[in-house]
């Protein structure tokens, strides 16, 4: 059911709340946590951005969001006079995080909630809190109205961070360096996961520029660690969060018209378990091929100068050996 009538259901999970210098979106997630009435509230901020005239102001303005818990709850917070930028400013808020607790809810300030999005984390992270098949729960569902089985939710191999929960023991595996991620094999690796060439060389290539830091997304970092640790993530079949930040002034959001921007969110009733733990690859793929564009990279892959001059290459690669 559509987002109409507010449940009230209060979490039993302690929440980390990362925010920065949106106020506008920032005071409406805060609004769900508030209804949610989490115990203990951690909330992280990075500092502002030296070459931006207006984070000064925006950053105070966000951050005094913080003072209008009003129920009974032990807040931490974390502000950074400095700007860490996405990549080691969320990464740091959630070491800090997972090292005060065993496991939690995770939301970015422009990730808005459903109420029952809170009773679903901690449904599903006390059923999954020792079953190290399981990595992550996430709230947001990107199919777009189709349904993968019959159950509240599916299991798939990739990580959203639209909202979403896990445990320690998932976060001690993180490593935003990539020590162990080696650009000779990772290709073949992604395809023991995902069986489409250019699915695996498009994360191949996500890889190379996390690594080599060309990218600012500490969430890559996060893929890769429940990718090559051959983990399930749990989706919700309907709709749990609403990203409500694609803008002109997003870090990674800008497009305004992207077809997940504003997702509408659902109300669940109850929550039923899928009988068979195995994930969705389709499911996973059907996001994925949009995401990366495959149709268009399919076409010009086989594009007839394409085609012969990788014949050609065959050819002087047998020859060589």
């Amino acid at each position: 059911m559509p987002i109409t009538n507010k449940l009230h259901y209060h979490t039993k999970s302690p929440v980390l709340f990362v925010i920065f210098n949106r106020p506008e979106t920032t005071q409406l997630v805060f609004g769900q946590i508030r209804i949610a009435k989490p115990s203990r509230l951690y909330i992280a901020a990075d500092g502002p951005r030296p070459d931006s005239a207006s984070d000064a102001t925006l950053c105070k303005h966000t951050r005094e969001i913080a003072g209008q818990v009003d129920w009974p709850c032990e807040v931490k917070t974390l502000f950074n006079d400095e700007n860490l930028g996405c990549k080691y400013g969320v990464s740091a808020a959630l070491d800090w995080f997972f090292a005060n607790e065993e496991e939690g809810i995770i939301l970015e300030d422009d990730c808005l909630p459903a109420n029952s999005f809170f009773k679903f984390c901690d449904t599903l992270l006390e059923k999954y809190r020792y079953d190290t098949r399981i990595r992550h729960i996430t709230g947001c569902n990107l199919q777009q109205g189709k349904k993968w089985g019959d159950a509240t939710y599916y299991f798939s191999n990739r990580t959203h961070v639209w909202g979403w929960a896990s445990w320690r023991r998932v976060w001690d595996d993180y490593d935003i360096t990539l020590a162990k991620y080696d650009q000779e094999n990772v290709k073949e690796m992604m395809q023991n996961i995902y069986p489409d060439d250019l699915v695996a060389e498009c994360w191949a290539n996500i890889f190379n520029e996390t690594k080599t830091g060309k990218n600012n997304s500490w969430a890559y970092a996060l893929d890769f660690a429940n990718f090559f640790n051959n983990g399930l993530i749990i989706i919700p079949n309907d709709n749990l969060i609403s990203n409500i930040g694609f803008s002109s002034n997003a870090t990674h959001t800008v497009d305004e018209n992207n077809l997940y921007a504003n997702n509408p969110v659902f109300e669940l009733d109850e929550i039923t378990y899928p009988t068979v733990i195995l994930p969705e690859k389709a499911a996973d793929l059907a996001i994925q091929y949009h995401e990366f564009n495959i149709a268009e990279k399919r076409r010009k892959r086989n594009a007839p100068h394409r085609r012969v001059k990788r014949w050609f290459k065959s050819v002087f690669t047998k020859k060589s050996s």
